[in-house]
């Protein structure tokens, strides 16, 4: 029999708003004894059915609602439906950019809490980063292999997440073939290689594509810095754009390789990029001292506030770099900004960046805003899928 969760009095209202999530202090009683990433009934104070989710007793997100509607069953056809449905809107988006690789599943902003699921050529690489999901892992599988019997599928589970959710890292294939090395994507005319097994996150920052696309317009005949460079996207197009010259820095030497790797298998002017292992902190600060300047810097770091705790800290990080940034950017110069942290909010980075002009003594003029690419959709009733933000910055 089914676990049954009745909310406090009160705490129905975001789930009849189709918010996914339920926390512990919004929880009356549970009556059964459901276990760890169980399907559950959710209930009103009055008894009235509100919901069906996965139960995480460790988690302060106790219930991740999978569905609204009383009827739908947690089974291989809830998935199947599911992403059949992802799928139609990333038909769409790889028709018009020209996509071999996307996210296919957003987790909550594509009804599937916890699972992300990103697509590159015939890899499918899973993230399974909640009970529910971890709960439900063999279901999913049945399910990927009916919608997409060509693919392979292959897991990389191993981020902090899970330790909330009580799991353990996990990586491997959990169908099909091990992934060779790299897998060659193409976006917007761009190939890239995608390290599955060993590169950051799924093995690419596919949210980043649309702006990548975007910051081709600001780089013709320019000097460009391309700061956290990891395997070189913006780099890339930076060289699809015509610049005269592009620094690509990261800590990682594989990723530098892989960068230069992909500049070369582009066909882009290799001669015209370096390749550059150095901290980014402290390189902004020796080109500062040494008078050196770009006439476009882009600035993609990775986050720096996992947790509420963090955000204080995060925001000293982005205003220091975004402040080094100017004081090395000519007049009339242009900044490509972005944030990654989703607990800070657009205002918030936008005023960050402010600030960071007022310490670099520079005039700032925001003219663009970017956010995450399409394939990265944010749901009306979970506002929480928003978390990648920019600006287009012209630097006086």
């Amino acid at each position: 029999m089914t676990a049954s969760i009745y909310l406090v009095k009160g705490r129905e209202k975001s789930l009849r708003r189709r918010h996914p999530w339920i926390f512990s202090r919004g929880i009356d009683r549970v009556e059964g004894k459901p276990e760890l990433g169980e399907t559950v009934d959710v209930y009103d104070n009055k008894g009235e059915w509100l919901a069906r989710g996965a139960y995480s007793p460790q988690s302060q997100i106790r219930v991740r609602v999978w569905t609204f509607n009383k009827n739908e069953a947690i089974d291989v056809n809830f998935f199947v439906n599911r992403l059949n449905a992802a799928q139609s809107l990333r038909d769409i988006l790889a028709a018009r950019d020209g996509l071999t690789g996307y996210r296919l599943i957003a987790a909550e902003s594509d009804g599937l809490p916890g699972i992300t699921i990103d697509r590159y050529q015939n890899y499918l690489v899973c993230q399974l980063l909640s009970a529910g999901a971890e709960a439900q892992r063999e279901v999913l599988i049945e399910a990927l292999q009916q919608c997409y019997p060509s693919c392979n599928i292959y897991e990389r589970s191993d981020v902090s997440v899970r330790k909330k959710e009580g799991l353990k890292q996990r990586t491997g294939v959990l169908h099909g073939e091990e992934p060779p090395k790299f897998v060659t994507i193409e976006e917007n005319g761009v190939k890239i290689n995608v390290d599955i097994v060993g590169g950051h996150k799924t093995g690419f920052y596919l949210d980043q594509r649309d702006s990548r696309e975007a910051s081709v317009k600001y780089v013709n005949g320019k000097r460009v810095l391309n700061c956290f460079c990891y395997t070189g996207g913006f780099g890339l197009y930076a060289l699809k754009g015509g610049a005269s010259e592009v620094v690509n820095v990261d800590v990682s030497q594989p990723a530098l390789d892989t960068a230069q790797l992909n500049a070369e298998i582009n066909g882009y002017p290799v001669e015209n990029a370096q390749f550059v292992n150095a901290d980014v902190f402290k390189l902004l600060r020796e080109y500062r001292e040494r008078g050196e300047l770009f006439d476009v810097v882009i600035m993609d770091p990775p986050k720096f506030a996992e947790s509420k705790s963090q955000l204080v800290g995060a925001c000293r990080g982005y205003k220091d770099i975004n402040m080094l940034a100017m004081q090395i950017l000519k007049p009339g110069g242009m900044l490509l900004t972005y944030s990654c942290s989703g607990l800070m909010d657009n205002g918030l980075f936008q005023k960050i960046i402010a600030d960071a002009a007022i310490d670099a003594h520079r005039d700032v003029q925001f003219i663009e805003r970017f956010s995450q690419a399409a394939d990265h959709p944010l749901d009306s009733a979970y506002p929480e899928g928003f978390y990648l933000k920019g600006f287009a910055c012209y630097v006086k």
